[in-house]
């Protein structure tokens, strides 16, 4: 087919002299370029299309609303789309323009097609990597897992996770993806395989600790680990195994204490983030398809975009009702304190979060509301919840790089569990 024949010859002629006049084209010019000489030649001028709309999407411009960058995704996933096949680039453009557009639905709230766009995702990888345009059959994966996590869909983001983790232990390195095996314990903790849950994370723990072996990794990232592989231990009825998973951490703790990091390593603030809110998961409401709730498992910074609102902005009323519920406490402790305690666990995970994902100084501004949550859990004079408490500050010191007082903490969460 002679592609000339249906656009303006002035139009191409145009488009050709701006792309090869001198200096940078604006990026909106050059998308007008893209869009005209795309049409005669679309081999070369489809993907770069793409690339440009992609760029033109982000743009923040004077007046620039939400549905205008929708609008300019939508049209970046119809031009990769219509790339061809053949095209060694497809996938990876289809993927990026798919995950860009469903980004912007999630946004804005519509939710059952940013769903639609990660199901196309996962399609476009797998087609992909059977045409060798990709290294692995779950390029793509990701946001399909987090969004099921985020309904509720607990079971089938486990199978995900396991495909993810399997394809990519095979294909990439000898070494066990963190974040997709952490993922996948959440998804099974969650959906109620707790033991299967357990299995896996031994799995994580056993590789992070060969690595730690070789200075591959922090030391702090296995003392995370083994912190929460506790707690799940204990929550199967496996308290032996659980006692030696802690007096590990301990040991770890106890060297971080004297000689600090073997290497020095940059923020991995993340890994503790995401490993202290799983271990809250089941405090919070049980999402589904029509009240959807965090992917507690998946990094932050992987969630749904109206997901991420709607945690923050939980934030204001968890407060009203800690300082409620302080008041209440102060009058008839037997009643509200246990509430209080729970409440500002809660909050204090939020906090945490926020903070994570906007400095990396967290000592000061998080310390605090860690102590309070200590000494609250000491009135209660619960040694479980006491123990969990202490647990909580430890790691967030650890976090913190405040290696002598996280080992004190620690101490005293074996004295009371051990």
């Amino acid at each position: 087919m002679d592609h000339s024949e249906k656009v303006d010859q002035d139009a191409v002629l145009r488009a050709r002299t701006m792309l090869l006049g001198s200096g940078r084209l604006e990026l909106g010019r050059r998308v007008e370029a893209y869009r005209v000489l795309s049409a005669v030649s679309p081999l070369t001028y489809l993907p770069k299309l793409v690339e440009a709309l992609l760029s033109y999407g982000y743009a923040q411009e004077a007046g620039n609303p939400a549905e205008v960058q929708l609008a300019r995704r939508a049209e970046a996933v119809a031009a990769a789309r219509a790339i061809d096949d053949k095209d060694p680039k497809k996938t990876d453009l289809l993927v990026r323009a798919l995950d860009a557009f469903r980004h912007q639905l999630y946004l804005l709230g519509r939710r059952a097609e940013g769903f639609a766009m990660c199901e196309e995702m996962a399609e476009a990888g797998k087609s992909g990597f059977e045409r060798g345009q990709v290294k692995s059959p779950v390029y793509g994966h990701g946001p399909l897992v987090v969004v099921l996590a985020e309904e509720g869909r607990y079971q089938e983001a486990a199978e995900w996770c396991e495909q993810m983790v399997r394809s990519e232990h095979e294909q990439e390195s000898a070494e066990l993806p963190f974040w997709d095996m952490v993922e996948w314990v959440a998804a099974l903790d969650a959906s109620g395989r707790h033991e299967a849950a357990v299995e896996v994370l031994a799995e994580l723990v056993d590789d992070t600790r060969a690595r730690c072996a070789e200075d591959d990794t922090a030391l702090a990232i296995l003392t995370w680990e083994l912190v929460h592989q506790a707690g799940l231990l204990d929550g199967v009825g496996r308290r032996a195994e659980a006692v030696v998973a802690r007096q590990e951490a301990l040991a770890l703790l106890t060297e971080l204490d004297l000689t600090g990091e073997r290497k020095s390593w940059s923020n991995i603030h993340s890994w503790w983030g995401t490993l202290f809110a799983m271990s809250g998961r089941s405090a919070e409401p049980v999402p589904s398809a029509s009240a959807p709730g965090p992917s507690f498992g998946s990094a932050f910074l992987q969630w749904s975009p109206d997901i991420k609102q709607a945690y923050f902005g939980s934030m204001a009323s968890l407060k009203e009702q800690v300082e409620e519920l302080r008041e209440a406490a102060r009058t008839d402790p037997g009643r509200h304190l246990p509430e209080l305690v729970a409440a500002h666990r809660r909050l204090m995970i939020r906090c945490a979060f926020y903070r994570e994902n906007r400095s990396h100084l967290i000592l000061k501004p998080l310390r605090p509301v860690f102590n309070e949550h200590v000494d609250l859990a000491r009135c209660l004079a619960d040694k479980e919840v006491l123990a969990r408490a202490l647990t909580d500050r430890s790691m967030f010191l650890l976090a913190a790089h405040q290696y002598g007082e996280a080992y004190d903490d620690f101490v005293e969460v074996c004295e009371l569990l051990n």
